[in-house]
Formats: structure tokens, sequence, C-alpha cells
């Protein structure tokens, strides 16, 4: 994995975080067993770095509230 790759995983991680108020292994954890890490935000790097923090923020949320890791 290239190291803007991981820079920004780490970024989306953290920020979620905060926004969502869980620790950044419960953020991680719930990213990577509902396949949103390995299969959209790696794959989608290259789109999701230039999105604004705010809609990127949004948009992992939301995607994370469909495949059931959030509540609705």
């Amino acid at each position: 994995m290239e190291k803007n790759t991981l820079e920004f995983i780490t970024y989306c991680i953290s920020k979620l975080a905060q926004k969502l108020k869980l620790s950044q292994r419960d953020v991680y954890n719930r990213l990577k067993s509902s396949g949103i890490l390995d299969e959209y935000i790696i794959p989608s790097y290259d789109v999701l770095h230039t999105f604004s923090s705010r809609y990127l923020m949004e948009d992992l949320t939301d995607y994370m509230k469909e495949k059931g890791v959030l509540p609705q």
C-alpha cells in the first residue's frame, strides 16, 4: 500500500472517530468488518481524497449506516 493511501486511511479513521465520538479502534473495526475499508476507501482513494473533509465524513457515515455498522 502506498504511503499516501495509508495516510488517508489514518485521516479518515481519526476524523470519523471524532465525529462519531468513538475510539479509533472501534471505527477501524467497523470499517474493516463491513468491507468499507477494503472495498470502498482503498480502491476509491484517487477520488475520495479530493473531497472536502465535511463531504467525506458525510459520505463515509452514510455508507456505514447503509452497511449496518452505525444506527440509522
